[in-house]
């Protein structure tokens, strides 16, 4: 049985907020984000009706975001990585309520490869599990733990560079 329509369109609004947090935290830009986010819901618009839960919807609307920032990434020729020597210098002392830590954690993320990145923003900045996050990207659960050990070894390792001495330690 699918979701009434009524209350299709009032699920769907209040996912469009993970579904533009998905891009934009992938992208670092507000535009590809929206476009993310028009183009998950016109997919969903045009292919949706058997969609007959609201988990059911929840999990579709972050399978298509993933997949649709990973096509975006996959068509554009240059990539987003930012390389470490091009990533701001950062003043040795950080203060306890450094209001630029999270930009610099944010760039940190960015700097990962396409899936790594991608595992990251679902795991930490969605709150998902690895089975979730292997449903999400149709991969088995012990690739999505690998990806994530991967990625966090790599932050560990650029982090000194990025956020400064003593702030990466609980990475």
């Amino acid at each position: 049985m699918a979701i009434p329509r009524e209350d299709f369109e009032s699920i769907v609004h209040a996912h469009q907020a993970m579904l533009y947090r998905i891009a934009f935290n992938f992208f670092r830009n507000a535009h590809i984000a929206e476009e993310v986010v028009q183009d998950v819901l016109l997919q969903l618009y045009e292919n949706g009706a058997g969609i007959g839960s609201r988990a059911h919807l929840a999990a579709w609307l972050r399978r298509a975001a993933t997949h649709r920032c990973i096509d975006i990434l996959r068509r554009r020729s240059t990539q987003i990585e930012m390389q470490v020597d091009e990533m701001p210098d950062v003043a040795e002392e950080t203060a306890e309520s450094d209001p630029l830590l999270y930009e610099r954690l944010r760039v940190l993320v960015a700097s990962l490869p396409e899936v790594q990145r991608l595992v990251v923003i679902l795991r930490y900045g969605e709150d998902m599990n690895s089975d979730e996050i292997a449903a999400a990207l149709d991969m088995p659960s012990s690739t999505v733990r690998s990806h994530l050990h991967r990625a966090l070894a790599l932050l560990r390792e650029k982090a000194p560079q990025i956020l400064g001495e003593g702030i990466h330690e609980s990475i």
